[in-house]
């Protein structure tokens, strides 16, 4: 400790410097030219596991990203150690452009939507036709969910030997959306894989579906060198199985170019964030009607120039109702 004696140069006094001759902070961040891109694979508290060309790299986000949050399907760029070694850690510096993304918020009162996969091509909503019963309302979110963001649907209707899928797939007949029906036969034998795999060969898919309806067991033969705990067991007194997926993970399709993204099941999927104007882009041949609508409409009121249009012959009733049908799930709860 320094002691000063009766004489002291005001020189020799030491002072911190106030706020005002601190450096000021600049908004200019580094460009990380030689950044190297990767897929985010999973996310797990704050880690990203993400594939840098044939390397599993461990990453934390950075600083100068804030609150932007990297999600699986992102591409991002990295800089530090990426050689994937044990306890190394990159950084994620970038987020590329986004092409599609699923969003969903914990229910329709919910103000917060969640990023739940990024870039992924199509989803696939799979359901059971037995066992537990199927929810036409929660497809029918899923749905919007996918033409809201971007993604192609398909749906993939598991245990056929249970029930028939006529009347689940009447429902969707004027959507024109592709599906696959499965049976648990089918599946052990390999046939019904073979025809998934068809709709999967080449593209990013997402799976969604709830708890029960053997989404992950589905996953798990699609992509057998990283097999997930599948449920198992299903309620007998609510229908519902245990969720058994926690967190999004995306794998590679064997034996193909494609991609597989199994997410966590399904209790509720709120559509609190989603427009009706982004979900009429999937209805190609209604859009043009809606050139007369008034503004913010819903499509679903008594001025809405659909119906004019449709009463015209430009485009099929069948296929107005389908979208009211598939707007009105914002108002309705999945079990209604």
């Amino acid at each position: 400790m320094r002691r000063y004696g009766k004489h002291t140069d005001e020189d020799d006094i030491r002072t911190r410097p106030g706020r005002r001759n601190t450096r000021p902070r600049t908004n200019i961040r580094p460009k990380h030219e030689d950044a190297a891109w990767g897929l985010v694979l999973t996310v797990d508290r704050g880690r990203l596991t993400c594939l840098v060309e044939d390397r599993v790299v461990m990453a934390m986000k950075a600083r100068e990203l804030g609150r932007k949050a990297a999600v699986v399907g992102d591409r991002v760029a990295l800089v530090g150690d990426l050689t994937g070694k044990k306890d190394t850690l990159a950084r994620i510096v970038r987020i590329e452009e986004r092409t599609s993304v699923l969003r969903r918020t914990a229910d329709d009162d919910d103000p917060f939507e969640r990023v739940v996969v990024a870039n992924a091509d199509q989803l696939a909503v799979v359901t059971a036709l037995a066992d537990p019963e199927p929810r036409p309302r929660l497809i029918d979110r899923c749905l919007v969910a996918a033409y809201d963001g971007g993604l192609d649907p398909l749906l993939v209707l598991t245990k056929s030997d249970l029930a028939p899928p006529e009347k689940l797939l009447e429902l969707y007949g004027d959507l024109d959306i592709p599906y696959v029906v499965t049976s648990r036969e089918e599946l052990e034998s390999g046939v019904a894989l073979a025809r998934v795999r068809e709709q999967l060969d080449g593209k990013i898919t997402a799976f969604v579906g709830h708890s029960g309806v053997g989404k992950t067991t589905l996953v798990n033969a699609l992509v057998p060198q990283e097999r997930r705990r599948t449920t198992g067991h299903v309620n007998a007194v609510t229908g519902r199985g245990r969720h058994t997926t926690t967190s999004a993970l995306a794998l590679p399709l064997s034996g193909s170019e494609g991609w597989v993204i199994d997410t966590p099941g399904l209790r509720s999927f709120g559509l609190n964030h989603v427009n009706p104007s982004r979900v009429i882009h999937a209805f190609p041949d209604l859009e043009p009607g809606t050139e007369g609508c008034p503004r913010a409409c819903s499509h679903d009121e008594p001025d809405c120039a659909l119906d004019a249009w449709v009463a015209e012959g430009h485009a099929d009733p069948a296929r107005l109702y389908s979208l009211r049908r598939l707007l009105a799930t914002r108002e309705r709860k999945e079990g209604d």
